[in-house]
């Protein structure tokens, strides 16, 4: 009977610690996320102020047209990487959080047979 309280102690206490390695696996890449995405922001302001600067300096209506059109199509691309990087960022995230869950099946299974 003590063998299978100190088995289900065991087993409580390695998830518990898998679950605290998860967490703080997951907080260092929320930090990363947060990290990029203040990057991102600050790439971002400052693409938006550099093409103002051109705006300004510009004498015809064309060449306004065309630097908006180059703006536009810039920043659109910009914003597909990131949004491609993030959603990569992200799915690393919740296959890191699954990880406590997968060793808990995988132990229960091969408890099982």
């Amino acid at each position: 009977m003590a063998i299978n309280f100190e088995e289900y102690q065991n087993f409580g206490k390695e998830q518990f610690e898998a679950v605290q390695t998860a967490a703080t696996e997951l907080s260092k890449q929320f930090q990363a996320i947060a990290a990029e995405t203040t990057d991102y922001s600050k790439r971002s302001l400052e693409s938006g102020a550099a093409f103002v600067e051109k705006l300004l300096g510009v004498t015809k209506f064309d060449q306004a047209i065309a630097l908006q059109q180059d703006f536009a199509k810039a920043s659109y691309e910009g914003f597909v990487a990131e949004m491609s990087k993030l959603g990569e960022m992200y799915a690393a995230v919740a296959k890191e959080a699954f990880k406590p869950v997968e060793g808990a099946i995988a132990k229960v299974k091969a408890s099982a047979n």
